[in-house]
């Protein structure tokens, strides 16, 4: 069961442990990963005296990137093949070759980042209860409301997790009984797993009242449950067309206004007629597969108020009856009902109910702390058996260590999100796993990865083409352009020159003091992007409106002409491009961080001694959803 490695690690490592050994050692020392990966921040780019480029950037680097457009550089970070390169080469692309330092660098990221290569499963090789599968794709209703990526994600996993649920099967004697989806959101995942051909019981977790509602309209619209019918009592119905009548209203014009007393109003069914919402939705027309939504805030991973609504409570007594009768005196009887269990409101279908459940717990795509709630639950509840779980969003997950005994190599310590989220100490953050967390690094006990690093691990840069490249490169330009204007004018102060003497030990002498103040701008109008004035005078439109400093923006900028604005974007378009090569060069070396991370994750259930197996794979294409890494365990 599960691949052949543990890890999609590069073939050149003999074992997983050896790979985590290699990450862990360069992700402990590299002062340059540090540096491009927690210790830059776009905004001040242009702020900083000596500036970012020249501070972090070796000379001979920066030399060979002068020399080469962009597309190029992109190209030798993440695509080119490094073994043309040798004593013997002289030229690249019409231009110097790169520095045998850079392709030292390029070589190690690359090495370890995990492999995201993903091998689709063969439809028609999948096995389930009812024999041969044929092969499928989303019927059309089921896959109503998704995008071409949400498709190809919920195809894919579904696939995967049908293939996962027989295996278990096969391998423990005892099948599946449910699947829980943390963050069950729009229930896209769910509500394809609970139709043909897969037919799985879904719990749908989700903590929004209004994400419910939104997924059972989606059922309603996927045809897989019948629209809410309202029942109607005819005579009364008949008597407000007969007062309509008297008025000389028509019963099909619009009515209207009926609250005021005025002419007109609606003809509605009493509320005690109306038919009551299912709790538990059947999917398929044999009652298959099924959905029970259920609102749970997900916190720690328990699901003790979630497993009992789930339990067949008749054959459970049943068989604790059987039990005590054939039994000696002396056993005890192999379960036991509690004196205090309530049966709840979930309302589940008997059908659907389990004597001895095990769970599967899944989630595609968890946001933040989600993923470890997940993986928690398999330790924390004994119904659990198995996880399988996608996550993203690593920025919004929360530190477990604190700050180090001295300051990381940042250039923004400064920052009050980056001061509040070190100092968090949140037991459900990063990282999970004793190894990470006694990890003998260049700043103390413990690998952290501050909210800058972790949003870094988001990024994507093998997907990057030339056109949406150009677009990316253009806004973080005109945002660092923004922020120093904002410095000029006096609206944020100087960030304090870099102390290079009294560096911490740090070889590229980062200071502890920080980057300028933040200016939170979020997303302007797609005509903003048009030309640097534009931009401009976009932020300038949200910002006077804001309601503390707004008189602030007014008073310092207002009475700047189109002239001034085109300046700054003509003295600082040279340095556009170092500015492109840095935001490179940070997204490329992150795939180290994204490793980290994950890597946590399953170390995390190798150290336990409730999990039998436990792996990482690739579950749809990168240049589709480039999060595309399941982390699985499974328990004794």
């Amino acid at each position: 069961m599960g691949p052949e490695s543990a890890l999609p690690c590069s073939p050149e490592f003999e074992s997983p442990e050896q790979y985590v050994d290699s990450l862990l050692d360069f992700i402990a020392s590299s002062e340059l990963l540090h540096a491009l990966c927690g210790g830059v921040h776009v905004l001040d780019f242009f702020t900083r005296k000596p500036d970012l480029y020249t501070l972090v950037i070796e000379p001979e680097w920066r030399d060979f990137f002068r020399a080469h457009d962009i597309m190029d550089i992109l190209d030798l970070l993440m695509r080119e093949d490094l073994n043309i390169f040798n004593s013997e080469t002289n030229s690249w692309r019409e231009g110097p070759v790169p520095p045998e330092s850079l392709l030292q660098y390029i070589k190690q990221i690359r090495r370890l980042s995990l492999r995201r290569e993903h091998t689709p499963i063969n439809r028609k090789d999948r096995k389930g209860a009812n024999g041969p599968k044929t092969s499928h794709t989303l019927a059309r209703q089921v896959a109503v409301g998704m995008n071409v990526k949400k498709i190809h994600e919920v195809d894919n996993f579904c696939r995967y997790l049908d293939k996962l649920t027989t295996e278990i099967a096969e391998s423990t004697n005892q099948e599946i009984t449910h699947l829980v989806d943390f963050g069950a959101g729009q229930n896209y995942l769910g509500r394809a797993l609970a139709s043909e051909p897969y037919n799985k019981h879904i719990i749908a977790l989700e903590s929004r009242a209004h994400n419910i509602e939104g997924a059972r309209n989606w059922d309603v619209l996927a045809k897989l449950a019948p629209k809410q019918q309202t029942m109607v009592n005819k005579k009364e119905w008949r008597l407000q067309q007969q007062a309509l009548a008297e008025q000389g209203i028509s019963e099909k014009e619009p009515q209207k206004q009926d609250l005021k007393g005025e002419r007109g109003f609606r003809a509605e069914a009493p509320a005690e007629e109306e038919k009551p919402a299912q709790a538990t939705l059947k999917i398929s027309n044999s009652g298959v597969g099924s959905i029970q939504y259920v609102e749970h805030y997900i916190k720690d991973g328990d699901l003790s108020r979630v497993v009992p609504q789930i339990v067949d409570q008749d054959a459970v007594r049943e068989k604790v009856t059987s039990d005590l009768e054939t039994a000696t005196t002396e056993a005890p009887p192999s379960k036991q009902i509690p004196d205090n269990f309530v049966e709840g409101n979930l309302q589940l279908d008997n059908s659907i109910k389990a004597q001895d459940p095990r769970l599967l717990i899944i989630s595609l795509h968890s946001c933040g702390n989600l993923v470890h709630h997940g993986i928690r639950s398999l330790l924390l509840n004994p119904a659990v058996s198995a996880v399988a779980l996608v996550g993203c969003c690593y920025n919004l997950v929360t530190e477990r260590l604190g700050p180090p005994t001295y300051k990381l190599p940042s250039l923004r310590s400064n920052h009050p999100r980056l001061t509040e989220t070190s100092e968090a100490h949140d037991p459900h953050g990063f990282p999970m796993s004793s190894r990470l967390c006694n990890q003998d690094t260049s700043s103390g006990k413990g690998v952290r990865l501050n909210i800058t690093a972790r949003m870094m691990a988001v990024q994507a840069p093998q997907n990057w083409g030339k056109r949406d490249s150009e677009d990316f490169f253009k806004r973080h330009f005109y945002r660092a352009l923004l922020q120093r204007i904002f410095m000029d004018k006096g609206i944020v102060p100087a960030p304090e020159p870099a102390d290079v003497e009294n560096n911490n030990g740090s070889p590229l002498g980062w200071s502890a003091g920080g980057g300028t103040a933040p200016i939170i701008l979020g997303s302007l109008r797609k005509s903003c992007y048009e030309s640097f004035v534009a931009y401009v005078r976009g932020a300038l439109e949200k910002l006077i409106n804001d309601p503390t400093r707004g008189e602030l923006f007014k008073e310092k900028m207002s009475t700047m002409r189109d002239e001034e604005i085109c300046q700054y974007e003509s003295d600082f378009k040279e340095r556009g491009k170092e500015l492109s090569v840095m935001w490179s060069l940070m997204a490329f070396s992150a795939g180290v961080i994204e490793a980290a991370i994950v890597v946590d994750r399953w170390l995390f259930l190798k150290e336990q001694d409730e999990v039998a197996d436990a792996w990482v794979e690739p579950v749809f294409e990168f240049r589709h959803s480039p999060r595309n890494l399941v982390v699985v365990g499974i328990k004794k």
